[in-house]
C-alpha cells in the first residue's frame, strides 16, 4: 500500500515546523509510521542546495537560478526520500513542498503558471501531496516572529510587499484545489491550530481507508 503524503504551507512564521512536530507525535501514538522532512532540503544534497539559496550573503541570485535552485533540490528529495518512503506504505510529513514555489516564486517573483507547471512536473515526477495544511497568517504577524528567532535568512529579508504576494498567492492556490488545501488559522492559539490540523489529517486518513 503506498503511503500519505501530508505537507504544511505559509508565510514566513506563521507556526508550520511546529505544527508538523505535533502532528508527528500524534500520529506516531495512533501506530503510523511517520518520516519528517522538509524543503528546501531533506538529503544532503538538497540540504547543501538550501544553503545556497537561504545564505543572505547571495544578494547576486537572479530569480530564474532561485526557481531552478527549488526545483532541483525538490527533484533529488523526492527521489531519495520521499518516494522511496511512501512507497514503504509511510506518512511522509513535509514542511513545505511546490505550492510554497508557486507563492515564492510564482507570485511572489512572477513566474507564470506554465513555467511552473512544467518544472513542478519533472521535479516530482508526479509524487503531490494528499493534503496540504495551510496556515494562515498576517504577514506582519508572521515576520515579527521570524525577526525573533534571530538571524534572517534572504527570502525572510525580502520587503512586506513580496510577503504580501506570497500570503496572496497561498490563498489563490488554495481557492483553486479546496479538496486538497485546507486553510489553518494561524492566529489561534497553538492548541487549536493543532486541533484543527488532527481533525483535517484524520478526515483524510479515513476518507483514505473507506471501502
Amino acid at each position: 500500500m503506498s503511503g500519505l503524503f501530508i505537507t504544511f504551507e505559509g508565510v514566513e512564521g506563521c507556526g508550520k515546523s511546529t505544527q508538523l512536530k505535533g502532528l508527528q507525535t500524534f500520529l506516531e501514538a495512533e501506530g503510523h509510521a511517520v518520516v519528517t522532512t522538509r524543503e528546501p532540503g531533506g538529503t544532503p544534497i538538497a540540504e547543501n542546495i538550501r544553503e545556497i539559496l537561504l545564505d543572505p550573503a547571495n544578494t547576486a541570485m537572479g530569480s530564474t537560478t532561485e526557481l531552478l535552485l527549488y526545483e532541483a533540490a525538490r527533484a533529488q528529495h523526492i527521489h531519495e526520500k520521499i518516494a522511496p518512503a511512501l512507497a514503504e506504505g509511510k506518512i511522509v510529513l513535509c514542511d513545505r513542498f511546490a505550492d510554497s514555489t508557486t507563492a515564492y516564486q510564482g507570485a511572489g517573483r512572477g513566474f507564470g503558471p506554465e513555467v511552473l507547471h512544467d518544472l513542478h512536473h519533472m521535479a516530482t515526477g508526479g509524487v503531490w501531496p494528499d493534503l496540504t495544511l495551510l496556515i494562515d497568517l498576517d504577514i506582519t504577524i508572521g515576520l515579527e516572529r521570524a525577526r525573533h528567532r534571530g538571524r534572517q535568512d534572504r527570502l525572510e529579508r525580502e520587503a512586506v510587499e513580496f510577503h504580501q504576494r506570497v500570503r496572496d498567492g497561498f490563498l489563490a492556490l488554495a481557492a483553486t484545489e479546496p479538496e486538497r488545501i485546507a486553510i489553518i488559522d494561524g492566529d489561534a492559539s497553538i492548541e487549536a491550530i493543532a486541533a484543527a490540523v488532527q481533525e483535517r489529517v484524520q478526515q483524510c486518513l479515513a476518507e483514505r481507508n473507506a471501502p
